[in-house]
């Protein structure tokens, strides 16, 4: 699949930026303050029952809207309900960052433009750099490009980072949008059931800059989001699929090492040697 590099684009009036969010305010404000784009942002917080509130700052070229929870229900629950919002409201593409993350300039154009003219992908990652909370880099995500290969690849290693992904609402909605049947592995439940129907690729390029949080869900929630990945890879086993072995002896190994000993690990493999 052909990476696009149409950048110029009139309007993205059909694609919002969704953000669920509890409690960070300053994260939100960074991670909004980040888009650098030729067109308004439109922008929808789902406020997960902060305390206090999520308040949407005022940023130059961004129209922004928070949607309140009554309670802290979960980022599943969070993205459900910012899903359908967003098909209410008439848009057409959603487009995913987490608070504390920060967008590549021209993300959302570059995304749109490839979804434009690649109907059947319905979902479009890029290139991801993890950086620390003060912005030091660590490394550079670079998963594949072409849909047949994240396909095949989908529990061997992280295809599609969740916070660069752009995607189209009416295929989310059309495999039951995002839920809480594997609680904090939701994004790759979602793209499972999106791979079945659709396509799913990456822009091989940056686009995004992620926040290593060891508060994150990826931390503090570990264990249940492994056992969450495990149970899906049984679910959708091909037992002819060499990655899927892979990914499944993978994932055992990561129930039994120390998230530090984890991320250590893939310090080591993905920095480069120049900067060791």
């Amino acid at each position: 699949m052909t990476n696009s590099s149409a950048t110029a684009q009139t309007t993205l009036d059909d694609v919002a930026v969704l953000i669920p969010a509890y409690n960070g305010q300053t994260d939100v404000d960074s991670t909004l303050a980040s888009f650098e784009e030729s067109a308004l942002v439109h922008v929808l917080i789902v406020d997960d029952g902060s305390t206090p509130p999520i308040v949407a700052p005022t940023l130059p070229n961004l129209k922004i809207e928070v949607l309140r929870m009554a309670q802290n229900g979960g980022i599943e629950r969070a993205l459900q309900t910012g899903v359908d919002a967003l098909a209410r409201r008439g848009f057409r593409y959603a487009a995913r960052i987490d608070a504390g993350d920060r967008a590549v300039p021209q993300r959302l154009a570059k995304q749109r433009a490839f979804m434009q003219a690649h109907p059947n992908v319905a979902g479009l990652g890029m290139w991801t750099q993890v950086v620390t909370r003060t912005g030091e880099p660590l490394f550079m995500l670079t998963p594949p490009a072409e849909p047949n290969v994240i396909r095949r690849q989908r529990f061997f290693r992280s295809c599609l980072a969740h916070p660069s992904m752009m995607l189209r609402i009416d295929a989310v909605r059309t495999v039951g949008n995002y839920r809480a049947a594997y609680r904090s592995a939701e994004d790759l439940d979602l793209f499972v059931r999106l791979m079945e129907r659709y396509d799913c690729a990456n822009l091989p390029e940056l686009g995004l800059f992620y926040e290593l949080n060891e508060g994150g869900i990826s931390a503090t929630k570990r264990r249940r989001q492994i056992g969450s990945t495990l149970r899906l890879q049984l679910r959708y086993f091909n037992v002819a699929n060499p990655y899927d072995w892979l990914g499944l002896a993978k994932n055992l190994l990561h129930l039994m090492l120390p998230y530090r000993t984890l991320q250590r690990v893939k310090r080591a493999l993905l920095t480069p040697r120049a900067n060791r």
